[in-house]
């Protein structure tokens, strides 16, 4: 017997007409050098039809690749709803990345229309002639700088003052593919993975959801995260279907100027890596901001350190959210909320808890695997890879070999390495290559970099394992200190810190301070280049 229902698909299109028919006076901000543009969404939907018309003349068909090159800014946000709703695929480009590694992305992925901020016509201009694939270039702004080498390039204004307010939106079906981001390329080359207009429908209702983000219609929400790092973790497209108030940051990603930010447009909600918190954390020690209207600051794309949740609560009010997910994953996984009955545990015990990466929401399935290929326990203790499924976590890769190693069974294997506690909370224990293998124990190098982040003295820490005679691998600290400790914090400060939460066995064998932990394209500690930096050091006997 099969249910009656309806056969409604679930695309993108009628998430946008939500928002032209529903909220068409909520704003959408930018800062755009030192003033603001603003905008409402009947102006933006007029604008995504005009759009479309435009693209349409440019030569876009059904299942084109579009390319943006761009910042969080209002135009790019035309560019998520006009693509994927004329039925090509949105394909943001990683502006951080390496010449080569973006000439790579744009020709896997036959990009044939690239549009270029002008703040970054440079970078586009260099790279253009290892662009075959592309037909037409736009700069995104009112005219086409002189001199500029791109050709064929058009105007993005002129385009839309030229084309039709009114489009004829196609039938799509939800599995058609919407949008496709690459992964950042630690090893070997990015990986391409494609989303499906079912895939972030349902994901912007997962991230709407109470315990996840909770995001409604009286947010204002800034999204930190760049839109080019899996599509700003689909803020924009469940913003745009409940009509939340949005606050783009554009270039302007110094901590003084989210604070600014924050404080002006009376921001409820903001998301990105630790990276900048700990930047903005640090700007709050010395100079005074009314953060007051923010809800919530949701911390991903890397593990948050308890110390900074902490400092965030317990100095300035404001409350931390720990979430996790994947390029793979559309990318939400995991949020790290307290049960009700969680919430009246001693204070030790609820930010243990808060700095853990959560529980799954509704429509992610998780398990982690041993290296014998068996369940662990939910106990808190054991470890292995975090495996997850559901309906918008990707199958395979896009036309790429590697698939067969990530996706088996029906699962993707995560390669992070976790505990799951009885209560279904995971913690990240390592990244699988990161993880240190000593003597038979494992030592997470994310425990002790939280740790070591704890230090007052310390603004950022990342421990990589260097080989040892005996022991196979040792940790090895690299410790950025504070400004005004860079002459005096020593060794053994660090080392006596950690004492009181590890045994030796996982104290790190040596110190190292260094000037910057390098990050890669998305802000994440690049321990790879620290690898390498540190592969014949000889620690001390």
């Amino acid at each position: 017997m099969q249910g009656l229902m309806m056969d409604y698909q679930l695309t993108l299109t009628p998430l946008m007409e939500r928002a032209r028919r529903l909220f068409p006076k909520k704003e959408i901000v930018t800062k755009a050098g030192p003033g603001l543009e603003r905008y409402t969404y009947a102006q933006m939907t007029e604008r995504v039809a005009r759009l479309a018309n435009a693209l349409e003349k440019l030569g876009v068909k059904r299942g084109d690749r579009v390319a943006t090159f761009a910042w969080n800014n209002a135009r790019h946000l035309e560019l998520y709803w006009a693509v994927p709703c004329m039925g090509a695929v949105l394909h943001p480009l990683n502006l951080r990345l390496p010449g080569d590694q973006l000439a790579y992305i744009v020709a896997h992925a036959d990009d044939q229309i690239l549009f270029v901020d002008p703040s970054l016509l440079p970078a586009v201009e260099k790279l253009a002639p290892h662009l075959k694939s592309v037909k037409h270039f736009v700069v995104m702004g009112d005219k086409v700088p002189e001199g500029t080498t791109l050709s064929p390039v058009s105007a993005y204004e002129d385009l839309l003052k030229n084309a039709s307010p009114e489009y004829p939106w196609p039938n799509l079906h939800e599995n058609d593919a919407a949008a496709m981001c690459y992964t950042s390329g630690t090893t070997g080359n990015p990986k391409g993975v494609v989303y499906s207009h079912r895939a972030i429908y349902l994901h912007s209702l997962g991230i709407s959801m109470g315990d996840s983000f909770g995001l409604s219609e009286r947010d204002a929400l800034m999204p930190v995260v760049p839109m080019f790092h899996v599509l700003a973790w689909g803020t924009p497209f469940a913003c745009t279907m409940l009509g939340a108030k949005i606050v783009f940051p554009g270039p302007h990603l110094q901590p003084r100027d989210l604070a600014e930010l924050i404080q002006a447009e009376k921001v409820t909600l903001t998301a990105g890596v630790p990276t900048l918190w700990m930047g903005l954390l640090h700007l709050l020690e010395t100079e005074r901001y009314d953060l007051s209207s923010l809800r919530g600051m949701i911390v991903g794309g890397a593990a948050a350190p308890r110390s900074m949740i902490e400092a965030y609560e317990k100095k300035h009010g404001l409350t931390v959210m720990h979430a996790w997910g994947m390029t793979e994953m559309t990318p939400l996984g995991t949020v790290s909320r307290l049960k009700s009955y969680q919430l009246d545990l001693p204070e030790a015990e609820r930010f243990a808890i808060r700095a853990k990466q959560g529980t799954a929401v509704p429509g992610v399935e998780i398990r982690a695997m041993d290296e014998s290929g068996k369940e662990i326990s939910w106990d808190g203790k054991a470890f292995g890879e975090l495996q997850v499924r559901g309906p918008w976590i990707a199958s395979s890769y896009y036309n790429d070999e590697r698939s067969a190693d990530s996706f088996k069974d029906g699962w993707f294997r995560t390669g992070d390495v976790v505990t799951i506690d009885s209560e279904g909370f995971i913690m990240i224990v390592d990244r699988s290559k990161d993880v240190i293998k000593s003597g038979g124990e494992w030592i997470s190098s994310q425990d002790l970099e939280n740790a070591i982040m704890a230090h007052p003295q310390v603004l950022e820490a990342a421990v990589i394992a260097v080989a040892h005679p005996k022991w196979q691998e040792r940790p090895l600290a690299c410790v950025v200190p504070k400004p005004d400790f860079k002459a005096t914090l020593t060794k053994e400060d660090i080392l006596k810190h950690l004492s009181a939460r590890f045994t030796k066995m996982y104290l790190p064998d040596d110190v190292v301070f260094i000037e910057a932990v390098p990050k890669t394209s998305v802000g994440k500690f690049d321990k790879k280049v620290l690898r390498a930096q540190f592969k014949d050091y000889k620690l001390p006997e």
